[in-house]
């Protein structure tokens, strides 16, 4: 879990801070945040919740909707790059698990080379769901996830202010329900749902055919 949590939060993050930069913000890259060095991203409370629970948080890239043309738009296109980017590794997994599998069960090999190939094979798995996890915990559309960003499009500014004043309190109640299970059930079956389209899709390919 250590790698997953690593690769997956600094990729989540700097896939924010590049969208902002391509949208004009060079806030970011100037702060040095669009980095595959997990150090610049690290915050302590949101790795072991990666690692233990299999979802978390890095720290948050800064971003300013300032440089925007349009603001509202640039920051629902800069909130759902993470997101976007670890379905996009999830996926990743998702193939590489189907071939290192298919590889276990098809290529004669001795004993200590299948259990190589195997722990190959359950780190994608887990990197596959840990990121489509992650990316579907991200779109909760509440403060401070990435899903409440993307509500600004559709919310009158005056509304979505009101609610993001509470950023603070509503992420302490978040962290409290989702201790204690509330949303473990919901999360677990559109995860789910994710992983088998994805299994689908994969399927697809001419190699797995």
């Amino acid at each position: 879990m250590i790698p997953v949590a690593l690769i997956s939060l600094s990729v989540h993050e700097s896939a924010h801070g590049y969208v902002s930069y391509k949208l004009g913000d060079p806030t970011a890259r100037n702060l040095g945040r669009i980095t595959m060095n997990p150090f610049k991203h690290f915050d302590l409370l949101g790795f072991i919740c990666m690692v233990v629970f299999r979802v978390g948080w890095a720290k948050p890239v800064p971003v300013n909707a300032r440089y925007y043309k349009n603001p509202r738009v640039g920051m629902a296109l800069t909130a759902a790059a993470g997101p976007i980017s670890n379905l996009l590794l999830g996926f990743i997994g998702v193939f590489f698990s189907k071939l290192t599998y298919m590889i276990a069960v098809s290529v004669p090999m001795e004993m200590s080379m299948l259990t190589v190939v195997f722990t190959i094979y359950n780190f994608f798995m887990l990197f596959a769901l840990c990121n489509i996890s992650l990316a579907v915990f991200n779109l909760i559309p509440v403060p401070p996830f990435d899903g409440s960003r993307i509500l600004y499009v559709f919310l009158p500014p005056k509304y979505y202010f009101g609610i993001m004043k509470y950023e603070r309190y509503i992420m302490i109640g978040m962290l409290v329900l989702f201790y204690i299970g509330v949303f473990d059930v919901p999360l677990s079956f559109i995860a789910e749902g994710i992983f088998s389209g994805m299994e689908k899709i994969v399927e697809l390919i001419p190699i797995f055919r």
